[in-house]
């Protein structure tokens, strides 16, 4: 590794930014590099028994102490090597690793959640004209659910869904949407009947879909403009669907406008800010946000970061200011599934983030001695001196870190609402 160099731990340094060649569970700290910040580190890693330690001088502040005047020291045998005492740091590790457990156990049931969301919404879409009653009863009994659990819960956080979740085929544009829209009704404290029309419409924004041929849905290359004003009759006969399954007249409002942009550049009736009802607006910035991730005809799509970053540098003119102001301060500068470096080197992937801290994200860190099922997961919240300091294409990732940490093709959203600190299921 010509980038690091060996030093004795005798010549170690506040300021020297070191390398353990240590398993992650073998050591006391959070990380297996890192930047000296104290003497106290400094004794605690000359009593982990290892004869050298590798420094970056790059990423260093100071140089290492001189030498002492002999032959360098051979590598202690692993066994030979004393267990760490029970220093702050280790105790600190300790802690953290059962955070982690917990956090996977927690990660593990949303999914489950997320999973079975997915299939009744499905299912629903699935007999929604063949049998419209029933199907609708069950769609508002399903909004109202989640209504309920995200609006009174006292702490918000979204995740994002892994592989475990069911794969690439569970992602549903349209729960997506609902979940998304549900997270900014709360953040502006919209009532519980208003929350739930608002549901409704999200979920069944697209019902006018149903009337454009597949060719047109699935068709990867560029639409023709007369196959885009096809496309785009589906805002007006969704709402015509609506009116026919007895939708809430706001909810009808929603599949009708969509697409209406604030600075009247949408359509179909090319209205303009406020003419625009305020759940219309906020369905125009889920859908348009989950349309940049996840393109409707399955070519690659940006990032969270990218999608936020171009609605907000670019596109802004395009949606209601505060509304905007609100989805990208929930979600967070780096949505859940984006890529990250963070200060210290390290790479990771945002996995969690709570609306009330969305700096703060949770992130799910790539270290190459640990198995990716026990991956290590880091709260910025508890670790103050710790912060990303950039987004990374997935295409930019190394491909051992990129399969490691697996973001999903198709960007899957779901959220735990519950006490903080704990989840209770969304």
């Amino acid at each position: 590794m010509p980038d690091t160099q060996d030093i004795s731990p005798e010549q170690l340094q506040v300021g020297l930014y070191i390398h353990l060649d240590l398993k992650w569970f073998e050591h006391p700290f959070a990380f297996s590099q890192f930047k000296i910040k104290s003497e106290d580190q400094i004794r605690t890693l000359r009593s982990l028994g290892l004869q050298t330690i590798r420094f970056d001088p790059a990423l260093s502040d100071v140089s290492p102490s001189p030498a002492a005047g002999h032959a360098p020291p051979v590598p202690a045998d692993e066994a030979s090597r004393a267990p760490p005492p029970d220093t702050p740091e280790l105790l600190a590790k300790r802690a953290m690793m059962a955070r982690i457990q917990e956090q996977r156990e927690n990660a593990a049931r949303i999914e489950h959640a997320f999973a079975d969301t997915a299939k009744s919404i499905r299912n629903i879409e699935k007999n929604l004209f063949s049998r419209p009653e029933e199907s609708v009863k069950q769609a508002t009994e399903l909004i109202g659910q989640i209504t309920d659990s995200i609006l009174v819960a006292p702490d918000l956080a979204i995740h994002v869904m892994g592989d475990k979740a069911g794969g690439e085929e569970i992602y549903v544009h349209s729960l997506n949407v609902t979940m998304l829209s549900m997270m900014i009704a709360r953040d502006i404290k919209l009532p519980v009947e208003v929350a739930n029309a608002l549901g409704i419409g999200a979920l069944f924004h697209d019902i006018g879909t149903k009337n454009i041929p597949d060719r047109v849905l699935n068709k990867h290359e560029a639409w023709t403009p007369a196959e885009q004003k096809l496309y785009e009759t589906h805002a007006h006969g969704g709402a015509e669907i609506g009116q026919g399954m007895h939708f809430p007249n706001a909810a009808i409002a929603i599949c009708r406008d969509h697409h209406e942009m604030f600075d009247g550049s949408g359509y179909t009736r090319g209205l303009k800010g406020e003419a625009i009802g305020l759940l219309a607006r906020i369905v125009a910035i889920t859908n348009y946000y989950d349309e940049l991730c996840n393109p409707l005809n399955g070519s690659a799509g940006l990032t969270p970061h990218e999608a936020l970053s171009l609605m907000f540098a670019k596109l802004r003119t395009k949606f209601d200011p505060k509304l905007l102001q609100v989805f990208i301060r929930c979600l967070g500068v780096y949505p859940p599934g984006t890529i990250v470096q963070l200060a210290n080197g390290a790479t990771g992937m945002v996995a969690t983030v709570n609306t009330d801290k969305p700096t703060k994200p949770v992130l799910v860190i790539y270290e190459s001695g640990v198995p990716r099922e026990e991956a290590i997961m880091v709260d910025l919240d508890r670790e103050p001196d710790l912060n990303i300091v950039r987004s990374i294409k997935p295409a930019q990732v190394p491909k051992e870190i990129f399969h490691y940490l697996s973001p999903r093709k198709r960007v899957s959203y779901y959220f735990d609402a519950g006490k903080p600190g704990q989840g209770a299921g969304a």
